[in-house]
């Protein structure tokens, strides 16, 4: 009798800490889950949807784009990138105007800036917010390590660069004077 009563203990005690480890041993991804970038789908410059979900397979690179800064010559690398590399990383230019008011023209200007001045047929997004109380959400996400899962990330000016790799994970962010042909990227790239 003794030993079926200590046999009992015994179970009920290491049935209790089991059931403890349990509780307390929630996967990461269940106490900040971070939402995948292939949720986003954002409105295109020139009409449409621009479904993130559609580049499963092929790494990003989404950069925040100006007509009126002294970056916005890198349109014409990132067209480069985008005609060399074109079938393993998609571009996505996200215009904005909270860096120096140096994007203030409308979908129309921007896009027939952009075709017009640097022939530019890497996908553009319609203009969004970085900064400020109502920020665009891909830019959250991108900004912040809770919700990517790999880093924070300031943006300070236009053409800031974020790279992702196939399966959409945050790979790398390059602030506006690194060039989109700059040989980190590149080798990232291909």
């Amino acid at each position: 009798m003794k030993r079926y009563f200590l046999l009992m203990l015994t179970s009920l005690s290491l049935a209790a800490s089991c059931q403890q480890a349990t509780v307390n041993s929630k996967p990461s991804s269940m106490i900040h889950p971070a939402q995948s970038v292939y949720s986003f789908k954002v409105p295109a410059l020139t009409g449409g949807t621009i479904d993130l979900a559609a580049f499963k397979g092929k790494k990003i690179l989404i950069v925040n784009t100006a007509s009126e800064c002294g970056y916005t010559p890198q349109y014409k690398p990132l067209q480069e990138l985008h005609e060399k590399y074109g079938d393993k990383v998609i571009i996505i230019g996200f215009p904005c105007d909270d860096f120096g008011g140096q994007e203030p023209g409308s979908s129309e200007e921007i896009h027939s800036f952009c075709t017009s001045k640097y022939k530019v047929s890497f996908l553009m997004a319609a203009k969004v917010r970085i900064k400020g109380d109502d920020p665009a959400p891909i830019y959250q996400w991108l900004t912040h390590k809770d919700q990517n899962g790999s880093m924070d990330a300031e943006v300070s000016w236009n053409f800031n660069k974020f790279l992702l790799d196939e399966n959409g994970h945050l790979i790398a962010h390059y602030p506006s004077r690194i060039s989109p042909l700059d040989p980190e990227i590149l080798e990232k790239i291909k």
